[in-house]
């Protein structure tokens, strides 16, 4: 992605209603522009061609635990692949910590507010790409931190999420997922394992929204070793 810092603003200013959220984490402040609502964005048309929801448009409590875990990585020197991106919080940490960033999710408006808000965090903007991830493209490649929040949620996620990290991880990479208790995460550990990769639950993460608290867990998953 190549647009202008100022023209990207001002067209996704001019195409959604949109609003600030200040994040802190690490001892940084980041700065991001996002949808104000998703439920704003719900389209009749594009539910009804693929039941596709504009989850993209708000930073889920998964994403900040994701983040949190992400921050701790050396990144320089290392590529960095999120599945579902999302508004960017996550791909706005990687590249904080130093890693050469891949972002990519199914809506192409999403690439969009993760490039402009790692940049206006004077951060380097990410790659992007439009990914299905039932059509997932052979020419991604390795990377050696792919992470993902709170992407299970359709019934077909679990095998399509499991795949996409067993054909994107360099060897000796990491895999991270992020996941507030979704019934996605039974049947996911279960596709991972199907393909030789363990699944270690690494922490459970209290959010609280009003009166409403979610527990994220956050797992690592790792090629199982050779008996």
């Amino acid at each position: 992605m190549t647009a202008d810092l100022d023209t990207l603003t001002e067209s996704l200013r001019g195409r959604f209603a949109v609003v600030e959220q200040n994040l802190a984490l690490g001892g940084c402040q980041y700065r991001l522009l996002k949808p104000r609502s998703p439920d704003e964005l719900i389209s009749e048309e594009d539910f009804n061609r693929d039941e596709r929801l504009p989850y993209w448009a708000d930073v889920w409590p998964s994403a900040l635990a994701l983040a949190e875990r992400v921050a701790t990585e050396p990144g320089a020197g290392r590529r960095f692949l999120e599945l579902g991106c999302g508004a960017g919080f996550v791909c706005a940490v990687a590249a904080w910590a130093g890693f050469e960033v891949l972002a990519t999710d199914y809506y192409a408006e999403a690439l969009e507010f993760a490039w402009l808000n790692a940049r206006r965090n004077d951060l380097p903007g990410p790659a992007t790409r439009v990914v299905d991830w039932r059509a997932f493209p052979e020419d991604l490649g390795r990377f050696k931190v792919v992470a993902a929040a709170d992407v299970l949620y359709e019934r077909d996620y679990p095998a399509l999420v499991a795949e996409a990290f067993r054909r994107t991880l360099a060897p000796g990479g990491l895999r991270l997922a992020a996941d507030p208790g979704r019934r996605g995460a039974e049947p996911f550990a279960q596709e991972c394992q199907r393909r030789g990769l363990s699944f270690r639950r690494l922490s459970q993460a209290p959010h609280f929204s009003g009166s409403v608290r979610h527990t994220v867990d956050l797992y690592e998953l790792r090629p199982e070793a050779p008996s």
